[in-house]
């Protein structure tokens, strides 16, 4: 599996739902963490975990060409 950084630059959503719920609540998380041990990497990551959350894009979903999205289930 190689890395195409030309995906890099197409805005598409690629995190599903449940993907979505994991990363608001462990970026909360992280965030919640960090400012009480004043760690840094720690906000940091979570703030990019609340990011892809809320955008539902993942930079690097999109460079490795994954989609966690839920297509064609027959739900509506």
């Amino acid at each position: 599996m190689s890395f195409d950084y030309k995906r890099l630059i197409k805005f598409e959503h690629n995190v599903g739902e449940q993907e979505k719920k994991y990363r608001l609540y462990g970026g909360a998380g992280l965030i919640a963490i960090s400012i009480f041990t004043a760690s840094i990497p720690a906000l940091l990551i979570g703030m990019v975990l609340v990011a892809t959350g809320f955008s539902g894009w993942c930079p690097v979903y999109s460079g490795y060409n994954k989609n966690t999205c839920a297509t064609g289930t027959g739900e509506s």
